[in-house]
């Protein structure tokens, strides 16, 4: 078996720093003393539990950044890693998930490897999307093409639940946070052009969003894959604002339920969680606005799954909506719960992440 192992090298948290003049970046200069990303020691911790198991397993682990980086690699030689590799990358401040998700599957695509992880977060910004972003979209296409699925012939779809919006447009793919470009880069451009679905059958909230509403009764939905955010959202099916005619109380589940794909102003919590986890934590390079789908599509979906990673909400979100649905107590003040009247749903828990409801100071 072979394992590759992500790791990041990040600043101690005693290390000073100070701003940079444009105030979007921290600066730790050369009096920082940097050590391995701790939530990636436990992925290597956890990859050296399996070599146990599975004698002949070798262990690779994987570094981006500036030269620097070396020291991170030899120190996880030393848990007992088998070979270290270096990604050279000098770029100025935290380069975007996207661009190292990419540097990471060009590297260990000619590799082979059985099994990839990485540690569920970054210490330093609380960035999430390397890992998903890395080994399994790109595995999606790897197993269309392994196996010769063609996505032509079978006339599949696919539907981008959102998408950010600039100036009153979505942007374009060649914003650094599209979530189209996003999905053509990591998984759809890889699929072997013979077995990719025609571009019409890509689906994304740009342009005219009612036909893109027309397309959930074109084609059936069989699965919309999610994820809860901190304001408990889906997609970016945000609380409503609490003004006008919700001054007093939020809509009925059934008036949310009515909201088809719009263009939202998203909730501070939103912008701030998606700078942490996909803008590198630069808040202003997040628009504050996007292109979502409503439940009224949602609702055509068939089944509605919900990956709860325990990076994008904290351990008592998670059980207040499951909890919510389970129960059937919708409430549009918490958008998931609404999908207490969804006829089938799924919870889908990475047991690590799901974490202690506990006050514990850090």
């Amino acid at each position: 078996m072979k394992i590759l192992v992500c790791i990041k090298q990040v600043a101690d948290s005693e290390s000073p720093f100070t701003v940079t003049d444009d105030g979007l970046r921290l600066d730790f200069g050369t009096r920082a003393a940097y050590r391995i990303n701790l939530y990636d020691e436990y992925a290597l911790e956890e990859a050296l539990l399996i070599a146990e198991r599975n004698p002949g397993t070798k262990i690779d682990v994987v570094s981006i950044g500036p030269d620097r980086v070396k020291d991170a690699i030899r120190r996880a030689l030393s848990m007992g890693a088998s070979e270290g590799f270096h990604i050279p990358d000098d770029h100025p401040g935290n380069p975007s998930p996207l661009l190292k998700a990419r540097l990471i599957v060009d590297f260990a695509r000619p590799r082979g490897y059985n099994l990839i992880l990485a540690g569920v977060m970054s210490e330093d910004f609380g960035n999430c999307s390397v890992g998903p972003m890395g080994p399994q979209m790109p595995l999606v296409a790897r197993i269309v093409n392994a196996i010769g699925l063609d996505l032509k012939k079978a006339e599949a779809h696919f539907w981008g639940m959102d998408e950010w919006v600039e100036n009153g447009k979505a942007v374009s793919i060649e914003h650094p946070l599209s979530f189209a470009k996003c999905d053509l880069e990591m998984c759809f451009n890889r699929i072997r052009p013979e077995l990719r679905m025609p571009m019409q059958n890509l689906h994304f909230p740009t342009g005219d969003l009612a036909a893109y509403s027309a397309t959930y009764d074109q084609a059936k939905c069989v699965l919309m894959q999610g994820g809860q955010g901190d304001v408990k959202h889906w997609a970016f099916n945000d609380p409503l604002p609490r003004r006008g005619k919700y001054e007093k109380a939020p809509p009925t589940p059934a008036e949310y339920r009515k909201l088809t794909t719009r263009i939202v102003d998203l909730h501070p919590m939103t912008v701030m969680q998606n700078a942490r986890t996909s803008g590198g934590g630069n808040i202003a390079m997040v628009p504050t606005q996007a292109a979502t789908v409503g439940p009224l599509e949602t609702w055509k979906a068939e089944k509605v799954s919900i990956w709860q990673a325990g990076c994008h909400d904290n351990a008592f979100g998670m059980r207040l909506t499951t909890f919510m649905i389970s129960k059937k107590l919708p409430d549009a003040a918490v958008p998931m719960s609404l999908l207490a009247d969804h006829p089938n749903v799924q919870f889908n828990f990475f047991r690590p992440g799901i974490g202690p409801c506990a006050v514990e100071m850090h």
